[in-house]
Parts: C-alpha cells; structure tokens; sequence
C-alpha cells in the first residue's frame, strides 16, 4: 500500500528544461489532485475523469519532449536511449488506456494501485529518463525560447 500523502514536488525532478519542468509540476499537482478527489471515494466517474485528463495531457507532454528530441538530434545522437524514452511514452498511454478500456467494462481499480502506478511511473520517468533528455539538451545547445 501506498502513503496517501501528496507527492511533494522537489528539485530533484528539474531537468534544466523550462517547459519540460513547467509541465512536470503540472503532473504531478495532477497526481495530487487525483489523490485528494479519491480520497473522497472511488467511482467509476472519477476515476474515467481523472483518466481522460491525465491521458490528454500527458500526451501534450509526451509531444512536447519528442518534440525536442527531434529538433536536436537525440534519435540520432543517442538512438537506444530516444527509443527508450519514447517506447516508455508508449508504454505509459497504453497502460492508461487499458485502464480506461477496464473502467468502460466495470473493472473499477483502487485508489491504491491508480495512485502507486501513476507516482512511481512518473517519478522513476522523470528521474531517469527525462533528466538524461535535458542533459542531453543543455549539452546540444538547448536556449530557452524566448
């Protein structure tokens, strides 16, 4: 079983990217909110809520990085480590969407196991997989816009 706790947002998840930070906290601050409605009580009604807008911004977020990756090379520069990253992406929307798909036939989840499966996966992404990305960037000439 998990803590029930908010996932504390902290500098260890920066990147060094701006926008890829900017929507990590928008992430996670979704967790958090997923976790405070699901406190109240699991229904399926939540649960396809907080699902559908996960999924939807998640996928923004996913785009934005693949984005990233492509203007600077990184599938080029850093092959087995680009496809990685995006098969995690992959990975990641199919799992939810399995969810969603059980959700429409009855098969309710708990609070315990949305909240440890969404934490841990996007923590242990944002730690190892997403940092590598930014130090990637930096190191290939990454300037914010603006």
């Amino acid at each position: 079983m998990i803590s029930h706790e908010p996932l504390p947002w902290n500098d260890s998840y920066l990147t060094g990217i701006e926008r890829i930070d900017d929507q990590h906290r928008v992430l996670v601050n979704t967790l958090n909110e997923a976790n405070a409605r699901l406190a109240v009580g699991v229904t399926r009604e939540a649960l396809e809520q907080i699902t559908r807008s996960l999924l939807s911004y998640a996928l923004y977020h996913f785009e934005t990085e693949e984005s990233l990756m492509q203007q600077y090379g990184y599938a080029k520069l850093d092959t087995a480590d680009a496809e990685k990253h995006r098969g995690e992406h992959r990975s990641f929307s199919q799992q939810v969407v399995a969810l969603r798909e059980g959700l429409h036939n009855g098969n309710l989840v708990t609070r315990e196991e949305l909240l440890s499966f969404l934490n841990n996966w996007l923590v242990n992404h944002i730690l190892h997989t997403d940092k590598r990305l930014g130090q990637f960037l930096l190191s290939h000439g990454y300037s914010r816009p603006g």
